[in-house]
This record gives structure tokens, sequence and C-alpha cells, in this order.
């Protein structure tokens, strides 16, 4: 079936079996590529689940290495990993889940210089960044590159989701024109996170690049999903595009990228 193994059937026959899924978008998600912004909270469920369910090529960027405080919510990593690059963990992980799956690490920073050029072969990105630079950055460049992007971001005991597709939904830029002054929001290491709302979030992100590799439902487009761990509260938002929206309203005022370290000192 489709010049798959009898050990690959029976990997995916949970997919196969799907009347939305079937044969060609398994094949669909084998072929898919993905570009992961972060491998800590969100970035490991989002790269468990998409190994998991096949997606044949994930590159996933991170300058970081592996803390112990970590690994609270970082699934990705082991105790054995403190110290070593987050990517070399990530990838180790992931293709030990499943052998089909090619990882691409880049131990690197996104900055406005390279971002362009290391997202340009893959499919879809996935942000799962823990600071405003970053996200501003990811959201930008997308929209230049017309790449659909998955949003996502945890705080404390909240996390919200969306999916953005350039010049068809709102970008992050709609919904959120600028970052917040230096010093506004406290990040994560300073202001704490339940770890399991990161895995909450991820698993939605996931769930949004897969029926975006299938084509399947509109999910997140145009909404956004807010949810509260405390109340056991989802709520969904809808948003529109924004005509004066500075990146890809009808007259942009940004036509370059910028970083935006000043507004955060925390990497990626």
């Amino acid at each position: 079936m489709f010049g798959w193994s009898k050990e690959q059937v029976e990997r995916y026959s949970r997919h196969i079996i799907l009347p939305e899924v079937g044969g060609k978008g398994q094949k669909k998600i084998n072929a898919a590529k993905v570009f992961l912004v972060g491998a800590g909270g969100l970035g490991s469920p989002v790269g468990l689940y998409l190994a998991a369910a096949g997606v044949g090529t994930i590159g996933i960027c991170d300058a970081d290495a592996v803390d112990l405080s970590n690994l609270q919510r970082q699934i990705l990593h082991r105790t054995e990993d403190v110290s070593r690059p987050k990517v070399f963990s990530a990838k180790r992980t992931m293709e030990a889940l499943n052998p089909d799956t090619k990882v691409i690490p880049y131990q690197t920073r996104l900055t406005s210089e390279n971002i362009l050029d290391l997202i340009k072969d893959y499919d879809i990105v996935v942000d799962g960044s823990d600071n405003f630079p970053t996200r501003y950055l990811v959201n930008d460049a997308c929209v230049f590159a017309r790449k659909p992007l998955v949003s996502g971001a945890v705080f404390r005991f909240d996390g919200q989701a969306t999916t953005i597709v350039p010049y068809e939904t709102p970008c992050y830029r709609c919904l959120f024109e600028t970052p917040p002054p230096p010093g506004m929001v406290p990040s994560c290491q300073e202001a704490g996170i339940l770890g399991s709302v990161v895995g909450v979030i991820g698993t939605i992100q996931a769930t949004e690049v897969l029926k975006l590799i299938l084509g399947r439902g509109n999910g997140l487009k145009g909404k956004l999903l807010l949810f509260d761990a405390i109340e056991m509260d989802f709520r969904k938002v809808k948003v529109r595009r924004n005509p004066q929206c500075p990146v890809c309203g009808e007259k942009p005022t940004i036509t370059e990228l910028i970083d935006y370290e000043q507004f955060c000192a925390l990497p990626v």
C-alpha cells in the first residue's frame, strides 16, 4: 500500500482508517516539511506529535542548552540531557520515536538576517518561542514569505493559539500590533508556568499543523483560542484582518524584517 513497509502500515494504521486521512492523507503527512521555532515547552509536544504522525521533515531551531528547570515541562529532554543543546536532544528523541522522520537541527538564534533563509524550504512554520521579539519576527517573516504559521503562547495558567495564513487570515500583528514595552510582561522564568499547560497548547498546535497538511477544516484560522487552566475553560474569539496592519494591511509600513531584542533579553 502506497509503497510502505508492513511496519509503516502498522505504525500509521490509526490514521489510515480515518476517512478524513486515509492512505493519501498519510502520504501528505509523510511528505510534509515543518519548521519548528523552539525546542522548549511548546516545541516539545509539537515535535513529539508531529514526529509520531510521520511528518517527513522537521526543522527545529533553538540556541539554548537544556537546563534542569526545563524538565518540569519540556518533555523532549531528559535529566541526562542537562547542558546539552536542545536541538540535538530533540533530534534524538523525535527520531527515536519515529525513524521515518528526519529532524534537521539549527542551533542558532533566529534573526532578521537568517530567518527567511531558514524557513524557505518548509511548508508550515510553528512558533513555540517564549518571547515577544521572536514572536513578532516569526510572524513578519511568515507574512513576507507567505508561509502558514501556527502560533502558540503560554503564561502561568493560561495559553492561546491561532493559525495564520498570510493575506487570508489575520496575522499576529492584526491582533497585537506592537510588542509590549520592556518589563511590562514578565517571562515564564520570572512568573512561572504550570507544566501541563504547554502540553495542552502544544498538542493543539500540532493538531492545527496536521489539519493544514491534510486540508481539513478551518480550525483556528481567523480565531484566537484562549485557555484558562484554573477554570478549565476554553474560549474562541473571532478576529478579523486589520486593513491598517503594518505588515499585511493595505498600506504596510513594515516592509523589511526588524529585530526586537530591546523588548526582551531572552533568546528563542
